[in-house]
Formats: C-alpha cells, structure tokens, sequence
C-alpha cells in the first residue's frame, strides 16, 4: 500500500491577494485556479517549486467561523514547514520581498531554521534539513 497527502486546505481571506502573496513573496508555482460554479468558489492549488508530492488548496473562507481561523489553524504553533534545498538563498530572498521573520535563524542539529508568517499570520519553518 502507498499513500501520500495530495493537498492541505489553508483558509484565506482572499484568493487573488493570497495567490500573489504565495507566488511572489514564496516563489511557489500556481498549479490551478479553476472556478467551480456549482459551488461559486475557485480551486484555487499552489505549490513551491519542484514539489511533487503536496501542495496547498487555498481555501477562502466562506462562514464566520472559517474566518475566525485565518492566520491561526494551528492555534499558534508552527503550522507548515517549508524545506528547501538552500536555506540562506531562500531566506534572503524571501527578506527581500518583505516576508516577515519571527524567530532568526539557528544551526539545530537537525538543520538550518528559521520561522516566518505568511500574510495572515500562519507561522512556518523555514528549513534546510542536516538529513
């Protein structure tokens, strides 16, 4: 038997200023963005750059409960962990584009870290793994 996670629904605001906060800030590829009208909301899929197994549905919120949850799914903690192939390359970069860090950068035994809020709020690792 083999199975994988395909896509992990992250409620959003906005589609359109999620879509460019992903694609340009992240890099990530926007894989689709197909309007359903059966339930008048898109499918909206993005992923970062050679990923091939998960990607994230952007979800936007349709009730005052799911809004309730933009930007703290997880209730605080770390909620996705990005890995990457170079830590300091992405890191500075996603300075540049104005990507907010919350914890700085640190050399763990497992691997370079470091931890970031996407644009509502959802905290990230950044990680270059040792392994």
């Amino acid at each position: 038997m083999q199975q994988s996670i395909g896509l992990i629904s992250l409620v959003v605001r906005d589609y359109d200023e999620a879509i460019v906060f992903y694609t340009n800030c992240l890099n990530f590829t926007l894989i689709e963005d197909t309007y359903q009208p059966e339930q008048d909301k898109r499918w909206v899929v993005v992923a970062p750059p050679g990923s091939k197994e998960c990607a994230l549905l952007l979800a936007k919120a349709s009730t005052q409960s799911q809004e309730s949850h933009i930007g703290n799914q997880t209730g605080g903690r770390v909620f996705l962990f990005l890995y990457t192939d170079d830590f300091w390359r992405d890191y500075e970069a996603m300075q540049v584009k104005g990507v907010s860090f919350v914890r700085e950068p640190v050399e763990a035994p497992y691997g370079t870290v470091a931890v970031f809020e996407d644009l509502y709020g959802n905290q990230w690792d950044l990680l270059e793994r040792n392994i």
